[in-house]
């Protein structure tokens, strides 16, 4: 079958290259800022900065909620073309998350300061340094729930190139911060935290500036409709349930580690997680393209289109995480080394089960967003939410038996795992897909291609001495096996069609230009 080149498939294809081109900046810019970083503050420092962030991060739950619920409204009132509702939801979405703002605040400075002061294991001489890393901790929180409204509007509205030249800015902001960081004589801890408040700052008002500049609907007006805001609310309470779970298994996992084990261990918690986020980026970036899209063509009854982008952001995110974590996983202690100065004892294991539960994670985002395109939330958060927030719990038993640190991650897998099955009972249903479908269409290619891919690095590990050399040719060998197989198995006729297409339009223009 040929592939048809569709307006839709234009912008979907220009959208995703350019988040990648984004993705790629960010991504080398984050590693190389956070291996001065880390360097700089040192590993003690840098696992308080951590763990005290990471706090903060759990007051802004409601907040995820909401702006998944205002992303919800915005493309699906962009894909039914009503252009009055628009502006009447964004508002509704910007005055809810000044609420939310208000919320984070109070919190933050009682519970959260109390538990600062008198829960987490922080060195004596470095709890001055601490609160003030809390404080404009606190100050980034509010700025990233005042922020959301604004970023869900440039996502709704698919304009990715905004992203892409706003993170151009960004990267340049954090190696001026970084540059600043080493320059001036004056507590790290403290200094960085105030830096990055302010660059921040600085991207939240850009965002504001670009969104009142090319969106009708971002221009501020007063406006509450009564049955509007119940509808966001009861959308983003669900999601609320589910966005508690996440930060239970991220943040408070964290804040468990630190409890039993101290802020060394959450260094090395925070140099995997670091690690595993750009990575993350790869899926992120690719979904954040694919994503209205499934919302839009929902809202437009297109069903058959619409169950088709979901196998289709399934598939091709695990292959583009494949290639990237498979030699990841396979070389840890190598790609560790040369990433950071001094790497934190620990970080090798806990980034090899990182990059595994984001490979199973992947799966959730094409079947949370078909959910929320129905507006029918409620089973779905009940259910696999709730099973994602006995992971605290668990591991809390897990450590208090004496379990490792690295312990933790295998309750997280073991339960993702478990959700994801939960998953696809819950919402296969709901998008009319039998199981035997989706796992022709998902499951059976992206098995083939990661069963395939582990001959090459299983076979070398096994039969060839440990070696710099070894590890970098294992690297380069499994992302090139993983690419082909990817191409011949996990895609599918039309998506190879495209590969070739567009190798066919380069190579002349290659001859040309030598």
């Amino acid at each position: 079958m040929a592939f048809v080149y569709t307006p839709d498939n234009a912008r979907l294809m220009k959208n995703t290259i350019l988040l990648y081109f984004r993705m790629g900046l960010m991504m080398c810019i984050n590693l190389y800022t956070s291996r001065i970083v880390l360097h700089t503050l040192g590993i003690e420092d840098f696992g308080i900065y951590n763990v005290v962030g990471g706090l903060a991060v759990i007051f802004t739950f409601m907040n995820d909620s909401m702006t998944a619920s205002t992303q919800r409204f915005l493309s699906f009132e962009m894909g039914a073309g009503n252009k009055e509702r628009l502006h009447e939801i964004f508002m509704t979405s910007v005055h809810i998350h000044l609420i939310i703002s208000l919320v984070v605040i109070l919190i933050g400075e009682t519970v959260g300061l109390w538990f600062v002061v008198n829960k987490m294991v922080i060195p004596a001489e470095r709890i001055t340094a601490a609160l003030w890393c809390y404080q404009f901790s606190i100050f980034i929180a509010v700025l990233d729930v005042l922020s959301y409204p604004y970023i869900s509007a440039i996502i709704a509205h698919e304009r990715m190139s905004s992203f892409a030249y706003i993170a151009i800015l960004d990267a340049t902001l954090k190696l001026l911060l970084v540059y600043l960081l080493l320059v001036f004589d004056y507590d790290r801890l403290i200094l960085y935290a105030g830096l990055y408040a302010f660059e921040k700052f600085l991207i939240r008002m850009v965002y504001n500036i670009y969104c009142v500049r090319h969106f009708e609907e971002c221009k501020y007006q007063w406006i509450f409709k009564r049955q509007l805001f119940k509808e966001m609310a009861v959308f983003a309470g669900w999601k609320m349930w589910g966005n508690l779970a996440l930060v239970f298994y991220t943040q408070g996992l964290n804040i468990l580690l630190n409890v039993f084990f101290g802020p060394v261990v959450n260094a090395a918690r925070g140099s995997a997680t670091q690690a595993q986020a750009t990575v993350g980026n790869i899926a992120n970036n690719f979904q954040m393209a694919m994503n209205p899209q499934i919302t839009k063509t929902y809202a437009t009854g297109q069903n058959d289109k619409t169950r088709l982008l979901i196998f289709k952001s399934s598939r091709l995110t695990f292959c583009l995480l494949l290639t990237i974590c498979l030699p990841l996983i396979a070389e840890t202690p190598t790609v560790l080394g040369l990433w950071l100065k001094e790497v934190p004892e620990g970080s090798v294991v806990f980034l090899r089960f990182l990059l595994i539960i984001l490979m199973v994670q992947q799966f959730y985002s094409p079947l949370n967003t078909a959910v929320a395109a129905t507006g029918r939330i409620k089973k779905y958060e009940m259910v696999v939410s709730g099973m994602m927030l006995t992971v605290l719990p668990i591991a809390y038993v897990v450590l208090k038996m004496g379990g490792s640190p690295w312990s933790v991650f295998v309750v997280y897998l073991i339960l993702s795992v478990l959700a994801y099955f939960v998953n696809l009972y819950i919402v296969l249903p709901m998008m009319k897909v039998k199981f035997v479908t989706y796992a022709k269409c998902v499951l059976k290619p992206c098995l083939v291609v990661l069963l395939l891919s582990l001959i090459v690095p299983s076979g070398l590990k096994l039969f060839l001495e440990t070696s710099m050399f070894l590890s970098l040719l294992t690297i380069f060998l499994t992302i090139i096996c993983t690419i082909t197989f990817s191409f011949f198995f996990g895609l599918d006729e039309d998506e190879r069609s495209l590969i070739v297409s567009k190798i066919n339009l380069v190579i002349p223009k290659l001859h040309k230009s030598m």
